[in-house]
């Protein structure tokens, strides 16, 4: 689920001017992102998605993101994860897209890992000038500076009709002073809509966000370690789509997301959003089949339950789980590719690969945040 905690929360925090730690931080919830948003436009489920136009952004709404996982391996059999997300935020209401003083911001975070080292890059921009934005014509594409992802066409070349086509070819380019990545991600999958129809409930107040995925891509190219080494790589990848005004409850402090790649060929998406008392935190998820159907999950099919921690950034860090679907035969036991996979950004999260082992084996991705 990408609610990731968005620096330009840093934003929104700063306009509500809560004390750390004190009471006015608890009810804006993890980042603010539990802050007030009535003045924003609120996700509504009779307005159903349509593509390719919600692809691209949505201005009216307070937040919004792209992001892409992927899992990855080398002719040597040496592992990897690459990140790579795109965020916008409207910092008043009916803000528009387009010069400088539009009322977006805009943030990309990338990141890298390997079973030794994590690396990771940020950015902030503005709409104005083209150094950020998301469009879908001529051709689709998501930018901020040269951190792209974009449709891939053959030149003179029309797209046909199909709602797959501007996400089923896409190119994924990030270079940064340690570490760059240039990949190819195709799928002949179709998207898959979380929640109803793609209307994701995050709480049981009424808290929610509009969520799609394509967690069915192969992936190819090349990655540039730190040391100057390139490196040929190959796996799945994963990206999400979502926006809302409000995506978690005053009392919500964070989340705990995996993107699951069972080998056997489904995917599952799970998040839990986490209160003080866990018999209160929020669970939900979507069970994806060999073909592509997905299946929402309530809070009382899901157990997600710490087996291990770690310290990281003097954080004690939850990155070893047991998660359990009894309805679907699911019970896996989650490791990190790298323990110490923390992203160090304006609010730091832990983000990295795992695998699993158990009723079921594959990788995926984990996202921690509010620790």
């Amino acid at each position: 689920m990408r609610l990731l905690l968005i620096s330009l929360a840093l934003i929104l925090a700063a306009c509500s001017d809560p004390t750390p730690g004190g009471d006015d931080a608890v009810t804006q919830g993890f980042a603010g992102l539990g802050g007030d948003a009535d003045e924003f436009a609120q996700v509504d489920p009779s307005q159903p998605l349509q593509f390719p136009e919600d692809h691209a952004a949505h201005p009216e709404y307070r937040i919004e993101w792209w992001y892409a996982t992927a899992n990855l391996q080398d002719q040597q059999g040496r592992r990897y994860g690459i990140q790579w997300t795109l965020f916008r935020q409207a910092l008043e209401p009916e803000a528009q897209l387009g010069d400088w003083q539009d009322g977006q911001v805009w943030m990309a975070h990338v990141g890298l890992t390997t079973a030794e080292d994590h690396w990771q890059g940020e950015r902030f921009g503005r709409s104005g000038g083209g150094q950020a934005g998301v469009v879908t014509e001529p051709f689709y594409q998501a930018w901020l500076d040269d951190w792209s992802l974009k449709e891939v066409r053959a030149p003179g070349s029309e797209r046909s009709p199909s709602a797959l086509d501007p996400l089923s070819h896409l190119r994924l380019q990030a270079d940064t002073d340690d570490f760059a990545y240039d990949l190819v991600l195709q799928t002949d999958q179709s998207l898959v809509l979380h929640g109803d129809d793609g209307f994701s409930r995050k709480s049981e107040r009424g808290q929610a966000s509009w969520y799609y995925s394509q967690p069915f891509y192969q992936v190819n190219g090349r990655l540039t370690l730190p040391d100057g080494e390139q490196v040929t790589v190959r796996g799945d990848g994963w990206l999400d789509r979502e926006w809302s005004s409000q995506p978690l409850a005053p009392e919500q402090q964070g989340w705990d997301w995996f993107s699951l790649q069972l080998d056997s060929g489904e995917r599952v998406m799970l998040f839990r959003l986490r209160e003080d008392d866990d018999d209160e935190s929020f669970r939900a998820g979507t069970w994806i089949s060999v073909a592509g159907e997905a299946t929402p999950l309530t809070p009382q099919q899901i157990d997600m339950t710490p087996t291990e921690t770690t310290e990281v950034a003097g954080r004690t860090v939850p990155v070893g789980w047991r998660l359990r679907l009894p309805d679907f035969g699911l019970d896996i036991d989650t490791h990190p590719l790298n323990p110490q996979s923390w992203m160090d950004t304006s609010i730091p999260y832990w983000e990295g690969p795992v695998e699993f082992s158990g009723s079921h084996t594959g990788r995926g991705y984990l996202e921690m945040t509010g620790y």
